[in-house]
């Protein structure tokens, strides 16, 4: 079983406690793109991405001083890196080194510049969605770029289940029929106004407490997470479906 999560606009760099590092699987893809982006201006990047101009600079700066290998130095594992509602949920500093153990075997984050990374890669700061419409050699966007490549790095992975705690944005990066293993999505809902609806923000948080969940208890089996019951969320058997699990909490 993997879980399969979204990565963060927001970033922390600072240096980690942790020394324990892995490289990304799809670094010769990462620079293709970093040097596709080199060649942009300023001006272009902000257009690109719909930044402001602070941003667009910084992130001129980081594609332009972009270099291999990374290392603690220049660079950070993921799952410390980014940060978020749904990595709060997940709080990796609180995890000790069992649990990072576990959660490098069963935890995969999808990254428009990366592709598939595990928690203890290293990625350098950066920005790009996988929404992003940037032209490459393979098409007009990241996910005709991306190809089937992301799902079958998945399936070196050779996990019989993916458990989608993933926004629609990066799931779409994966390639469904190229993928071997069965995908169960997880949905959360708040009841709120007499009827059950997905409220962004909280759904994020609730993806990142399954995650910690799945990490705590060292869980392999998807029908273990029936049993989530974290900040007051429940499996509602009624609103689900076989491919579809949907959780729910009243406030």
């Amino acid at each position: 079983m993997l879980a399969v999560i979204s990565p963060s606009k927001t970033q922390d760099f600072n240096p980690s406690d942790v020394t324990t590092f892995t490289q990304t699987r799809q670094m010769k893809q990462s620079q293709t793109l970093i040097d596709i982006l080199k060649d942009k201006t300023q001006d272009e990047i902000s257009s690109l991405m719909s930044i402001s101009e602070k941003l667009s600079a910084l992130n001129f700066e980081r594609f332009q001083t972009f270099q291999t290998p990374l290392t603690l130095v220049n660079a950070k594992q993921a799952l410390f890196a980014f940060k978020g509602d749904v990595y709060s949920g997940i709080d990796a500093p609180s995890l000790d080194a069992q649990d990072l153990k576990f959660a490098q075997a069963s935890v995969r984050l999808l990254s428009g510049l990366y592709g598939v990374i595990r928690p203890l890669d290293l990625i350098a700061p950066y920005r790009l969605e996988m929404g992003t419409r940037l032209a490459n050699d393979k098409g007009k966007n990241l996910y005709e770029f991306w190809g089937d490549d992301i799902s079958q790095v998945l399936n070196e992975d050779e996990s019989e289940v993916i458990i989608n705690l993933a926004s629609n944005e990066y799931f779409k990066g994966i390639d469904k029929q190229a993928l071997n293993a069965k995908i169960i999505n997880i949905v959360f809902k708040e009841f709120k106004n007499n009827a059950y609806k997905v409220i962004g923000i909280y759904a994020k948080r609730a993806r990142g407490l399954m995650v910690r969940y799945m990490i705590d208890n060292r869980l392999e089996n998807p029908e273990s997470l029936k049993a989530f019951d974290v900040e007051g969320y429940g499996f509602n058997p009624s609103m689900s479906d076989e491919s579809t699990w949907v959780f729910t909490r009243k406030q």
